[in-house]
């Protein structure tokens, strides 16, 4: 299959090109019109798929509802958004649902599913801390330990890839340790970590920050807290909720300028409420949310916040025009980023010769016209001449 544009994002700027796909892979990239093309996009934006490493779910499933059927759904919807690939996120729960809910995942990631591909798992929680626990259940939340983790990591079939725990009740930072030796990513979030717990954090081998200035102790400028650690330590990653309500256009703009165009990730943090109409019931890990007309999610009869209903190309759309992010940093944040961040940058998260065939046609608005999954053309449209 080939397809081309006059506009295909390379090398950090958009250039005439034809992209020619052999299988899963990009088998070239050649110059526009050198091939009779099967389907030409004009002047339509051609980029990487989108990487979503942080998402709890959508369609009303929830990571936590331990069910192949939803999770195939799920997975098969995401190209809509641009997604082609993600991260089911847990949540924290008590032991029996939450090794239910790793096994579920690691059962439909060994089949050929149809839509984005299920690149792992990222366990949130039960490693976190009580203060700023948001809307993970409290009764679950527990003590870093190797053992406990290593049968999560059992029952996952050793899909979990991405883990977020609270260094600060990591003693010793033991598990952080045992985690990057194993080259699982060690997210700090959801955490009351002063500026130099998280430092030592980093020192002894986490690499991201969850959720920025969400869930974590907050900038002060006598006391720079998780926040000014992931703000200061411009060689960590670190995600922001890119839907402007978690965290105001301004303050991702202050994100964006401190971690530069190669360690900002942009996530969803979307829950079962997303694609489901205001008021409806829903759930995040058995407790019940309802996705509100402001895009939220919160917990039922509450005003705690839960997660986001976000789609990421809207997220994309919002950080470059009311955010003014640059193209490059925030495209960068939802493609080549995370997959550095996860260590699979040689395969995802770039257009080149050899890379999984993943890639995202966006119109000026930033409305998907349409996307290949592994070089699967995974949405119901006719490619547009």
């Amino acid at each position: 299959m080939i397809i081309q544009s006059r506009r295909v994002w390379t090398a950090g700027q958009f250039i005439p090109a034809q992209i020619i796909i052999e299988g899963p892979r990009i088998a070239a990239i050649c110059t526009y019109g050198k091939h009779a093309a099967d389907a030409d996009y004009g002047n339509r934006r051609i980029v990487p798929g989108f990487m979503d490493i942080h998402t709890h779910g959508a369609y009303g499933y929830d990571t936590g509802d331990a069910e192949k059927e939803g999770l195939r759904n799920w997975a098969r919807n995401l190209p809509r958004e641009g997604v082609t690939s993600f991260l089911p996120t847990t949540v924290t729960q008590e032991s029996a649902p939450l090794v239910n809910a790793l096994k579920n995942i690691a059962a439909v990631a060994r089949e050929s599913c149809e839509g984005a591909e299920i690149l792992g798992i990222h366990l949130e929680g039960p490693f976190l801390d009580m203060k700023y626990k948001g809307a993970q259940p409290p009764s679950a939340i527990a003590k870093p330990t190797i053992a406990q983790f290593i049968q999560y990591q059992e029952a996952a079939e050793g899909l979990i890839r991405y883990i977020t725990l609270a260094p600060e009740h990591d003693e010793d930072f033991a598990l952080t340790r045992y985690c990057r030796e194993k080259g699982i990513t060690v997210s700090m979030g959801h955490s009351s970590a002063t500026f130099e717990c998280a430092l030592l954090g980093i020192a002894n081998g986490a690499t991201s920050m969850t959720h920025v200035y969400n869930g974590m102790s907050p900038f002060h400028h006598r006391e720079p807290g998780l926040a000014g650690a992931a703000l200061r330590a411009d060689d960590i990653y670190g995600e922001i909720i890119a839907d402007g309500r978690h965290a105001l256009p301004a303050a991702a703009a202050i994100f964006y300028q401190a971690k530069g165009r190669d360690h900002g990730i942009m996530v969803s943090d979307s829950l079962s409420a997303k694609s489901c109409p205001p008021g409806k019931s829903c759930f995040l890990g058995g407790t019940a949310i309802e996705p509100g007309a402001d895009g939220l999610a919160r917990l039922k009869g509450t005003d705690t916040i839960a997660g986001s209903t976000l789609r990421i190309n809207e997220g994309l759309k919002l950080m470059v025009e009311e955010a003014l992010v640059p193209f490059d940093a925030a495209l960068n944040s939802c493609t080549i980023n995370p997959a550095r961040c996860l260590g699979i940058d040689s395969r995802k998260g770039r257009l080149a010769a050899c890379n999984d065939a993943d890639i995202v046609v966006l119109e000026d608005d930033y409305t998907v016209c349409q996307t290949y999954c592994r070089g699967v053309c995974s949405l119901a449209f006719p490619p547009l001449e």
